[in-house]
């Protein structure tokens, strides 16, 4: 197994490296203030073979029906779990334990405040780099398929076991980590054991896993958070990451007399011929996680007479909501709400390729801001003093060549950019919107106007290709053209589709952006039971890419103004976004 750099959603990138007796993960940006996790830890994680024998006697047991059953087998024919060292994913055989974590200096940062959420950040982050694992065969080996043929075998999640060794023996550990939903057990009793499986380690927690299809419906806002940096004598400085949020009250730093305001964010912004946008789903100057669980389900009529769940307000325009790293193209694909601002929305989030801003970006109160501290302190190209990019500011450096309109989009409004994708008969075709800027500046103003969808603008890499609507079917005008038997759940959801940019178009990038529209509403609302799309009849080619996805046809339906197929995908059905 070669060195890997693993791309988590909020930016933070990881060197995985495999060490004698594991596997090493070393985060890379721990010189930078931001930094979510401690220098390193190292986890043990090994797979478990049945040996010749038992696999030889599994067979022959099955052939003949004479034989003894393999329950009734004594125990030294029984079968033998054989350990190796990981090397390739297995279905259900892999066992792993974090054995050892490296804490940072406590000179720079502070204890963390609950060290079991560090743990649970740190199994999350190794989750995510296992998941990213090639995928193993589906098919599982019983004594009743040993067989069949393989194709023909029934199948299994892919699921990994957390054992109950290294950090995790704590009695107190695993019980949390259960809670917060990032491991689970199949053993759903109190247990006869009053130490709760600590005298006795074959009951109680010692059997805790988690599924590849579990995973990847957890909402990383819940375990991904950032150290706190010491308030004396640190290099890294306490400001806010966000322009609209001051940053807390603190004691003067010896390495950094001055911070940088709120007024001095907006300005540096405004240089650049940007509008400021809100933070990000990962920001927050408490360096806590930034989950919510949403309220009790209070019930409204809409003006139609429709009985809805009250919906919770959609992020601000601008507000980037969804983030992931996406390795077959080695880009960072990510959503953000449309914006009616007449200013080009500023891109804060991670990029395949980082480049800090010159120094020309920055005012210079900001610039002043950030070099001053000790005389002869380091500059802000050097890396203990963190820049407008690492905080989120300022939008990636864009580098265009003469006759090069690839970065077009990138100083468009969004309604400039409804406005040119739009008027392309391609999508003209499918979406009847043509018409002058003012048209196109109507038509948003509808979107995010309405009280049951809300518009986003899809970039890859913080250039724009796409725009998409997510709406609450209940509300919808397709929710009548279901019947009333049941078919639009409280939370199900649709989404409304358009790929504007020529050179983002093809069945791959359809996969990436498609399943993730379909993860983001899980992760948007754990109630969400289903997602759907409408496309007209004779949109054959989505209609296969929906299938590729994971949809499936349901029906027709008939609208006003067009004949649909409904396509359907159903959380129960649903296995993981498309890498």
């Amino acid at each position: 197994m070669a060195p890997s750099i693993i791309h988590l959603p909020n930016g933070q990138t990881l060197t995985v490296t495999p060490v004698f007796g594991g596997i090493r993960f070393k985060a890379n940006d721990l010189n930078t203030h931001h930094n979510a996790f401690p220098p390193g830890w190292t986890i043990v994680i090994n797979s478990e073979d049945e040996d010749d024998d038992a696999k030889h006697r599994l067979t022959s047991t099955h052939s003949d029906p004479d034989a003894t059953p393999r329950a009734e087998l004594p125990p030294s024919q029984e079968r033998r779990p054989h350990l190796h060292r990981y090397r390739r994913p297995t279905l259900r055989n892999d066992h792993m334990f974090i054995s050892s974590i490296s804490n940072p200096s406590s000179h720079d940062f502070r204890p963390p405040t609950s060290p079991t959420r560090q743990i649970a950040m740190m199994l999350w982050a190794t989750l995510w780099w296992y998941f990213h694992q090639p995928r193993p065969p589906p098919h599982l080996t019983t004594a009743a398929s040993a067989q069949t043929p393989e194709e023909g075998r029934p199948k299994g999640e892919w699921r990994v076991h957390i054992n109950r060794e290294g950090i995790f023996k704590g009695k107190h550990l695993l019980p949390k980590l259960e809670r917060m939903g990032i491991v689970a057990t199949e053993d759903s009793t109190v247990g006869v054991d009053p130490g709760d499986g600590v005298t006795n380690a074959g009951m109680g927690w010692s059997h805790m896993f988690i599924s590849q299809r579990t995973f990847w419906q957890l909402d990383p806002r819940i375990y991904l958070f950032t150290l706190t940096p010491t308030q004396s004598n640190s290099p890294y400085p306490s400001i806010s990451p966000s322009p609209s949020r001051s940053g807390s009250p603190s004691r003067p730093s010896s390495n950094l007399s001055t911070t940088i305001d709120s007024s001095s964010n907006s300005a540096a912004a405004a240089q650049i011929g940007r509008s400021s946008t809100p933070p990000g789903p990962f920001t927050s100057s408490s360096h806590l996680p930034t989950f919510y669980p949403p309220p009790p389900t209070q019930y409204i009529f809409s003006p139609a007479g429709v009985r809805h769940p009250i919906r919770p307000k959609p992020p601000r325009q601008g507000e980037v909501v969804y983030t992931r790293w996406i390795p077959s193209l080695g880009q960072y694909l990510s959503f953000r709400v449309a914006s009616l601002s007449k200013q080009p929305c500023a891109y804060s989030g991670p990029t395949s390729t980082v480049n800090p801003p010159p120094d020309s970006v920055l005012g210079p109160s900001t610039r002043e801001s950030l070099r001053a501290g000790t005389t002869g302190g380091p500059s802000l190209s050097e890396p203990i003093i963190p820049t407008l990019r690492g905080l989120s500011l300022a939008p990636p450096q864009q580098t265009q060549q003469p006759g090069d309109n690839s970065n077009e989009t990138c100083h468009m409004t969004d309604v400039e950019l409804l406005h040119k994708w739009m008027n392309t008969p391609r999508v003209a075709h499918s979406w009847g919107e043509t018409g002058p800027l003012s048209h196109q500046e109507a038509f948003l103003t509808s979107s995010l106007t309405s009280r049951h969808s809300f518009p986003l603008i899809g970039l890859f890499d913080g250039q724009p290709f796409g725009f998409f609507e997510i709406y609450w079917v209940k509300e919808d005008r397709l929710a009548p053209l279901l019947g009333g038997d049941g078919c639009s759940g409280d939370f199900d959801r649709g989404l409304h589709v358009l790929v504007g940019e020529q050179e983002f178009r093809g069945s791959h990038r359809v996969k990436v952006w498609l399943s993730a529209l379909v993860h983001y509403a899980w992760l948007a609302d754990l109630r969400t039971a289903s997602v759907v799309l409408e496309p007209r009849v004779d949109n054959v080619k989505l209609k296969q890419y929906c299938e590729e996805v994971g949809f499936h046809k349901e029906r027709e339906v008939s609208f006003p103004h067009k004949q649909s197929n409904l396509m359907r995908i159903r959380r129960e059905t649903w296995t993981a976004p498309a890498l």
